[in-house]
């Protein structure tokens, strides 16, 4: 995930020290946990390919909590709530009470459709620390990508309920190329409607976002669409005021962003390089987990079709520290053994090789280079013939050595 918004505000104030304070890092990662797979929607691009029936075997309550007693002694510091439509559990709010109470960091991913004033105050009373809601565009790109009329409406109506109550509650939107176009619209949204928070995530190959990824942004639109957030980010935070911006499933907007830089706050480009090798970009199997609904474990959310454990047989701990998995040895190692143009890019201190998940996907190798990254040859400091240009040394990430 890439915060946006804290590099912006750091280069806004250049008296600011150019990385954060150090702080002891928690133990475990953040932990994205899919608690249903039944969603009353059927999206386009649903990476848990839901639907609105029931999936067997799915964790009890009971089960769910002593997940999370190991989760807490683990170190993990927060938890995402998330389906399938996590409104649709039964249990979710005895289960969200209680991660409160053990002190998480909690937010709900919701497709907003089901959140109305009947529920509103269960909602509220949580304490939710965000709810993050879905739209894919205005009314009817959303509603066609939702595959039902008037989710748009539905959606925005839980969004206003919950920022009405005082819950903060942003929007969340996966880019493509069907819905691109109503992006200034949904950052205009956001503004219209007073919310905190928007989440852009990339089309990432899986679920159902893998039989659609024909219909991926292409390089050029995605530039476009990161160009529009950089802009709308600053002028938030230097017209007094800023709302948090977030990007994920692409690290290669940590490279991209280096170049807004040097184009209009070039002063500033070393500093950035600093803070931005420190973040290091794809935390997959590291600062990331999931839990999906049956209680297997992945390396992150778009990892569905590569499991390594199930909390049934053995705790979460003993799964995500087991690097006998190679794809887990490859994910924790200093630096990843990637492939083609990640090999050789001078930006691999920046984003770690980006998603392992696209180039799997579409070529069964783990460390493929990525394809969904949209930086030319030029820009990664490669040329025709696939040779290094001048590149500065990788050092690594932070990460143990494997």
């Amino acid at each position: 995930m890439f915060r946006l918004t804290r590099y912006m505000q750091a280069l806004a104030n250049p008296a600011a020290p150019p990385t954060r304070p150090q702080v002891a890092a928690p133990t475990g990662p953040v932990v994205i946990w899919n608690l249903i797979r039944r969603c009353n929607l059927t999206c386009k691009h649903c990476y848990a390919t839901s639907a609105d029936k029931d999936f067997p075997g799915e964790l009890s309550t009971e089960q769910v909590y002593e997940v999370m007693d190991d989760l807490k002694q683990y170190g993990v510091p927060v938890l995402i709530l998330s389906g399938g439509e996590p409104l649709m559990r039964p249990d979710i709010f005895e289960i969200s009470h209680r991660a409160k109470a053990m002190g998480f960091y909690v937010g709900l991913s919701s497709n907003g459709t089901l959140i109305d004033k009947d529920n509103i105050e269960q909602i509220a009373a949580v304490g939710y620390d965000y709810v993050g809601v879905s739209l894919d565009g205005m009314r009817e790109v959303h509603d066609r990508f939702r595959r039902r009329d008037g989710a748009f409406d539905e959606s925005l109506r839980g969004i206003r309920l919950c920022r009405d109550v005082g819950i903060k509650v942003g929007l969340r939107f996966t880019l493509t190329r069907d819905n691109a176009r109503d992006l200034p619209e949904l950052l205009q949204l956001l503004d219209d409607e007073g919310l905190d928070k928007f989440y852009l995530s990339h089309l990432n190959y899986a679920g159902r976002g893998n039989k659609n990824r024909g219909d991926d942004a292409h390089h050029q639109m995605t530039r476009a669409a990161m160009d529009l957030l950089f802009d709308t980010c600053w002028n938030h935070i230097v017209g007094g005021d800023p709302k948090e911006f977030v990007t994920g499933n692409n690290d290669a907007d940590g490279a991209y962003l280096t170049q807004w830089v040097e184009r209009n706050l070039p002063a500033q480009s070393e500093r950035l390089q600093a803070m931005l090798e420190r973040w290091g970009g794809n935390s997959s199997g590291i600062n990331i987990a999931n839990i999906d609904n049956l209680g297997g474990v992945h390396p992150d959310t778009m990892w569905w079709d590569y499991g390594l454990g199930s909390v049934k047989d053995r705790p979460f701990s003993e799964i995500w520290e087991d690097t006998s998995d190679p794809l887990m040895a490859g994910l924790k190692l200093a630096r990843r053994p990637v492939e083609g143009r990640c090999a050789e890019c001078r930006h691999l201190s920046i984003c770690g090789g980006n998603s392992r998940t696209r180039a799997w996907q579409l070529t069964g190798n783990f460390w493929a280079e990525d394809p969904g990254c949209y930086l030319s040859d030029e820009e990664i400091g490669v040329d025709e013939g696939g040779e290094r240009l001048l590149v500065r040394p990788y050092e690594g990430r932070g990460r143990p050595a494997a």
